[in-house]
């Protein structure tokens, strides 16, 4: 009883220890009451616990330096942070001068406030920081320090004056993480455009738009080159205004949101739909004689509101899967203020046009090649077939949104089939449309091409018998769940359902943040989570499909929750709960890698409940440590950072504790806690070898062995349980004598 009442005490004190930060935060405006548009003072406080001391915003890299921002407020338009004159000193641990203060500092925020300011507003300043002691380090947390001020126009507006002896500190800002930098920020976004180019919405646009270039009879280089032009400007405009527009009214998940849009969808549909129709002969579409005369007037320009109409079509028909893109990248991009929501949007989707500016060029090159008889007609009526097999995508989208289940899978192959096999028979001179004409001989091309639709068409026949389709299920509606015992179950919007059965049930939770219309959580249903090695794991958590791009309330809450603790908005999004609702790993977008989803499944290794057999740690390689290596072995496992000074101290003793008593059955590892995680550790093992084993910890590492500040060093037995437990800066011979006495 006694051990008993002696552990619990010395939990709690542990607990406590890792709740201090060791400064305390103050924050207040000067003046407090202002008018609108007026620059204002801030001053935040740190008081810092005596012993401890906290790094600079501008200290040398090594130590993690302090950041200050205010949270996101529309009151605020710009930010600077001055901070006084730290005491910069060379520090052998880091083999550098760094800055620090000691008992007491005092950092100003100059504030311009935005125009539109009115009323009581409260400002929040955030301050993430690091303090260290002779013998300990706490890892960087961040405060959130409030305070007042009140908006009336006409108030007195009183001039900021920065005292002496305080210099700006960079970098800071209002609202942008400080290491960011536009230029890659602008590089991700240009990524971005261009990854979107091979989503399931994008590709199959390349050769509807190159048909719409074939088709321009007579056009001369020149013209052709104008009209590209005009189709890629198109594109940046549109998308640059319509992802601003909706996302300054709906937020950043508005634009994912508008993908699975009934209304949005319904338009698509409608536009394949005319278009389908046109491709296949039942009209064409025409401009007024009127209009037609006045665009005759302009001498070059007169396809560019076809061209224009061929650029909306594309942007409209892309939202469905570019959406996640540009949510994300404007959650970004607002987050980072002033002119980058416009520069980053221009950014994206330039990256998205280019490759159409391209492919745009290309039909002139055909277009010198010999006439070939009616073959441009034919690419003309097999394309009406597959633009209307287009048009069925987006009616199920609505269809799965709305939960109205008429479009089928079963349906929608039925339609497909139909579909593309006219498009071979066609070909193959059995259907009488435009560009065949009766006894007409086949040439090979065309008979290889009509034998491959009919083939495809086939092939979807067993996806309507319960057959997974590959590629295709990105397409396809899923199959309706079975009496398949086989199959995986999953919950519906209901996580907190889920967390309770995984209590009863002592698993894991697996969160599915999904759509009823996102092609690529489709695509990982259907071929990710059948394959054998997946589902085996799976079938040992508790699975929760939280839907996002709904209008219910569900969806709502369900985004909210995704975008508040993920800082993400892209759906597919997998997150491993514990029971207790603590995350244990993420798991980003569709990956085609199952090794890779494999190894996030078995994350479940460090969760509280699974771990009493293991160690939590990761290889520098970020493979999972392998425990097997160490087993039968007095452990000593050292929590450290390369930003903890007397972590540094301690490296060389252990290093003579691993040659002296590894050969007696004795393994040490340094378990580093560094967020950067292997990029820092890596090159500072260049510079500073460790001669024992060293891994990579996390969160649930540090709960595991409650680890609050650094170093800590744990010794087990070689039946892995824990003897002694030392906190801060550790004399050698202490651990020694620990580690002889489980042997």
């Amino acid at each position: 009883m006694r051990k008993l009442v002696l552990g619990l005490l010395a939990a709690s004190t542990l607990f406590a220890q890792s709740d201090l930060n060791h400064v305390q935060w103050t924050f207040e405006v000067s003046p407090s009451s202002a008018p609108p548009g007026a620059e204002v003072l801030g001053k935040l406080t740190g008081t810092i616990d005596s012993g401890w001391h906290l790094y600079s915003i501008t200290t040398p890299p090594g130590p993690i330096p302090t950041t200050i921002r205010l949270a996101d407020n529309l009151a605020v338009e710009s930010l600077a942070v001055f901070q006084p004159k730290p005491e910069r000193r060379f520090d052998p641990n880091f083999n550098a001068d760094t800055e620090t203060y000691t008992d007491k500092v005092v950092f100003l925020l100059k504030i311009k406030t935005a125009k539109s300011a009115t009323g009581d507003v409260e400002l929040t300043a955030m301050p993430r920081y690091q303090v260290c002691s002779a013998t300990q380090c706490i890892p960087p947390v961040t405060k959130q320090v409030p305070a007042k001020i009140s908006f009336a126009p006409g108030s007195p507006a009183a001039a900021v004056s920065i005292p002496s002896g305080y210099l700006e500190a960079k970098p800071s800002s209002a609202s942008a993480e400080p290491d960011s930098s536009l230029l890659a920020f602008l590089g991700v976004a240009f990524g971005f455009g261009l990854a979107s180019i091979f989503t399931p919405c994008v590709f199959p646009m390349i050769p509807i738009t190159m048909s719409f270039f074939l088709n321009k009879q007579g056009a001369s280089k020149a013209a052709i080159v104008t009209q590209a032009t005009i189709f890629c400007v198109g594109i940046v405009v549109l998308f640059t205004a319509l992802g601003l527009i909706v996302t300054s009214i709906l937020g950043p998940f508005g634009v994912v949101q508008l993908g699975s849009n009934v209304w949005v969808n319904a338009i698509i549909a409608a536009v394949f739909l005319v278009f389908g129709l046109s491709l296949l002969g039942a009209f064409e579409i025409t401009l007024p004689s009127g209009l037609l005369t006045a665009l005759n007037q302009k001498s070059e320009q007169g396809g560019t509101l076809g061209t224009l109409l061929m650029g909306l079509t594309f942007a409209l028909a892309s939202f469905a899967c570019v959406g996640p893109f540009m949510g994300t990248l404007l959650a970004a991009s607002v987050q980072g203020g002033g002119a980058r929501p416009v520069l980053g949007m221009l950014v994206f989707a330039s990256g998205l046009a280019l490759p159409f500016f391209l492919l745009a060029l290309f039909p002139q090159y055909l277009k010198k090649m010999p006439r070939s008889g009616g073959w441009l007609a034919r690419v003309k009526v097999v394309m009406g077939f597959i633009v209307l097999a287009a048009m069925f995508k987006y009616l199920a989208a609505i269809d799965q949104v709305m939960q109205w289940n008429a479009v089928t899978r079963e349906r929608f192959l039925a339609i497909w089939v139909v579909l593309f096999a006219m498009a071979g028979l066609y070909l193959l001179g059995f259907v009488p449309l435009e560009g065949v004409k009766r006894d007409e001989k086949i040439g090979l091309g065309r008979l290889l091409t009509g034998m491959a639709f009919l083939a495809f068409a086939l092939s979807l026949i067993p996806g309507m018998l319960g057959s997974h389709l590959g590629e295709l299920e990105t397409f396809v509606p899923p199959a309706a769940t079975g009496t398949d015992s086989t199959a995986l179950v999953w919950m519906k919007n209901d996580l907190t359902g889920a967390l309770e059965r995984a209590r009863r049930e002592k698993k894991l939770v697996l969160v599915n943040f999904t759509g009823y219309a996102c092609t690529n959580c489709h695509w990982m249903k259907a071929n990710m989570f059948t394959r054998p090695e997946i589902a085996s794991v799976m079938r040992d958590m508790v699975l929760v499909d939280l839907y996002t791009d709904g209008s219910d309330a569900a969806s709502l809450a369900n985004q909210a929750l995704e975008n508040g603790e993920f800082h993400t908005i892209a759906i597919p999004f997998y997150v491993i709960y514990d029971p207790d609702k603590k995350v244990v790993a993420t798991f980003p977008s569709l990956t085609r890698d199952p090794a890779k989803y494999l190894a996030f499944l078995n994350t479940k290794a460090m969760a509280p409940d699974t771990v009493e057999a293991g160690l939590p740690f990761k290889t520098l390689d970020g493979g999972a440590f392998d425990a097997s290596a160490v087993a039968g072995k007095v452990l000593v496992v050292n929590f450290w950072a390369t930003w903890c000074v007397p972590c540094r101290k301690e490296i060389p003793n252990f290093n003579e504790m691993n040659k002296e008593l590894g050969p007696k059955g004795v393994a040490v590892i340094g378990v580093s806690l560094d967020e950067d995680g292997a990029e820092a550790v890596k090159p500072f093992l260049a510079k500073n070898p460790m001669d024992y084993l060293v891994a990579l910890g996390s969160d649930a590492a540090k709960e595991k062995y409650q680890v609050g500040a650094l170093p800590t060093t744990i010794v087990m037995d070689r039946t892995g349980k824990i003897v002694q437990r030392f906190e801060g800066f550790t004399q050698p011979e202490d651990i020694q004598k620990a580690v002889k006495q489980a042997l």
